[in-house]
């Protein structure tokens, strides 16, 4: 049987991420990929959003893993070439409601140690000039990444520090031990043993670790999961920064976000899907849903104009809640909380997974492993 120090399941973002710290961190490593490609999964169907870390509970993973995270994609798009823009971002109130989450935002952002500025009404048009807002709130740090040049680049690093990448490697299922290593069950039949197991499988996280002989079932949780749709803008956007509605919850509302080349796109919308496996989810884009977006838009652009918006892709979220309760946290499971040596799940990583990754990585290398 062959044998690695470290195996990550699942070459997104974030299991890239995991890899390359690994790896940097004298670990040989391997990440197993079902796909035929990197990124196949939620990391290509997503925003693109370099997230500065406003919305989540100050000393939550999300605030942390997000804020540190941000900072260190921000390094890494420099130094290896990554397409990306440092735009900024408005998040805009058109209530007196509204703009009282507005200030509960910035007292978080501030826990956060993320920076913003207050904007009237005013000073908020005098920047975007087709912008209708009772007042807004600036983040500067906010921006745009070319998520797929970000993956390559994290390949890369993985590669020059003694990993790989094993596409087309789908895995079955594992048995854990407690004293020697883990093996892994692969789908072609082969099997490998390995110190360190690193379930990054995104939306497949949890039922994968049901096939883990050897991690109690309660350290499991049940996925759900929801749809997010986009609808790409005819034409070009009178916008430069992106534009977001106050946040309700665990959804940021339907917003403007732009690409590298400016072309704008509005959403993720929210549907719950009643599926019960990844493998059941539609990803087509309903044109009808379109029309529920005008509405929304046309409350920080009334200028949208009929029929401008155009069905684009869709992702899903890899959710560990249902509809109706309350966001948790990201889950990184390491032995500290299910006591199996060297395994380390990752459940729950949603927005803001792709600004988090490296952070993760890092987290996951230095603290989970240590």
């Amino acid at each position: 049987m062959d044998s690695v120090d470290a195996l990550v399941i699942g070459a997104g973002a974030v299991g890239l991420a995991v890899a390359r710290a690994l790896a940097g961190a004298g670990r040989e490593t391997i990440v197993a990929e079902a796909e035929g490609a990197i990124g196949q999964g939620v990391s290509s169907r997503n925003s693109e959003v370099i997230h500065a870390g406003l919305y989540y509970t100050p000393g939550s993973l999300k605030a942390r893993m997000c804020v540190r995270g941000k900072a260190l994609l921000y390094e890494l798009c420099a130094s290896h070439g990554v397409p990306h823009r440092n735009c900024g971002k408005l998040v805009v109130a058109n209530t007196e409601e509204e703009a009282a989450g507005l200030r509960a935002l910035a007292d978080r952002a501030a826990a956060n140690g993320v920076p913003v500025e207050w904007l009237t009404a005013a000073q908020a048009v005098a920047l975007e000039p087709a912008l209708r807002c009772t007042a807004a709130l600036s983040s500067p740090t906010t921006g745009i990444v070319d998520s797929h040049g970000f993956m390559l680049a994290l390949q890369g690093d993985l590669e020059s520090a003694g990993g790989m990448v094993a596409l087309g490697s789908p895995v079955k299922s594992a048995v854990l031990s407690r004293s020697g290593p883990h093996v892994v069950q692969m789908q072609d039949g082969s099997e490998l043993a390995c110190n360190v197991l690193v379930n990054s499988a995104s939306l497949h996280a949890p039922a994968l670790a049901r096939r883990f002989d050897g991690l109690d079932a309660r350290h499991i949780p049940r996925e759900f999961f929801a749809k997010g749709n986009y609808y790409s803008l005819a034409g070009k956007a009178p916008f430069t920064r992106l534009i977001y509605p106050a946040p309700a919850d665990a959804w940021l509302g339907v917003h403007l976000t732009l690409d590298l080349g400016g072309q704008a796109k509005f959403g993720p919308d929210l549907e719950w899907l009643d599926v019960r496996s990844p493998e059941q989810i539609d990803y087509a884009v309903d044109p009808a849903r379109a029309e529920g977006f005008y509405a929304e838009v046309r409350r920080y652009w009334p200028a949208l104009p009929d029929g401008a918006l155009a069905p684009s892709y869709s992702g899903v979220r890899p959710k560990i809640y249902g509809p109706g309760e309350k966001a948790p946290d990201f889950r990184i499971d390491g032995p500290a909380l299910h006591g199996v040596p060297g395994l380390v799940n990752l459940f729950g990583i949603e927005s803001p997974g792709l600004t988090s990754s490296l952070a993760i990585g890092e987290y996951v290398a230095s603290e989970i492993l240590r």
